[in-house]
């Protein structure tokens, strides 16, 4: 954004919003029949449980848990999270609804030195996203919290989850927002759909429009 667009949020407010995102989706899948818990997420070869239980091994990840997980997982990031996630997962549908209660008011998850603080608001907007778009379910997001997000994406780099290398030389402008972040051609759209296409969705780069929309989707993530 330009850098009197957006004050940067707070630790307490960060947590705040993500509290909150952690109640509103509780309220979604809590009226979910066991057929859509398995519908296909936007996350790669994740279904809405497996998503689900991601966010709860999120959420109650500790530093200290890392280096272990890393170990047992021989380094493989991917392997890392499909063994934290069926340690997450519930025996059924609503035995994981009940874990995502538990954790919802925690303020644990990765060390800032591996995913600053910010990161937590990418995690409960575009998972979030990953498994309401198929289900048909529509959130609007506090715009504060969406731009944080896209900013995030696009310094961190993208070794590490990030955008940075995919939005240089570009300026990404919000269409619901008045602000633009970096410089040169111009990708717009609303900020949820450049947030999810820094976020690797890359079905959404459809949405996108603007003289760097092209050059952007050119440049795509796996």
């Amino acid at each position: 954004m330009a850098t009197d667009a957006l004050s940067p949020l707070t630790d307490r407010q960060i947590w705040q919003f993500v509290h909150a995102e952690r109640v509103a989706l509780i309220d979604d899948l809590a009226g979910l029949s066991g057929e859509q818990w398995e519908v296909a997420s936007l996350c790669a070869g994740w279904s809405v449980h497996d998503v689900a239980a991601h966010l709860i091994s999120n959420a109650t990840t500790r530093g200290r848990d890392i280096l272990p997980a890393m170990l047992e997982a021989r380094f493989d990031f991917h392997r890392m999270n499909e063994t934290a996630n069926a340690k997450a997962r519930g025996a059924s549908y609503a035995e994981t609804l009940q874990r995502l209660r538990g954790v919802q008011s925690r303020t644990d998850g990765p060390p800032t030195w591996m995913a600053a603080l910010p990161s937590r608001i990418v995690e409960e907007i575009v998972h979030g996203e990953d498994i309401r778009r198929p289900l048909g379910i529509a959130r609007d997001y506090p715009m504060t919290a969406v731009l944080s997000a896209i900013e995030y994406q696009a310094r961190t780099k993208g070794s590490i989850g990030g955008a940075k290398e995919r939005v240089d030389g570009l300026s990404v402008c919000p269409d619901d927002f008045d602000a633009a972040l970096g410089s040169g051609p111009a990708v717009r759209g609303r900020a949820i759909d450049l947030l999810m296409v820094l976020a690797g969705r890359n079905d959404s780069a459809d949405q996108l429009h603007g003289p760097g929309a092209d050059q952007l989707r050119s440049r795509r993530t796996a």
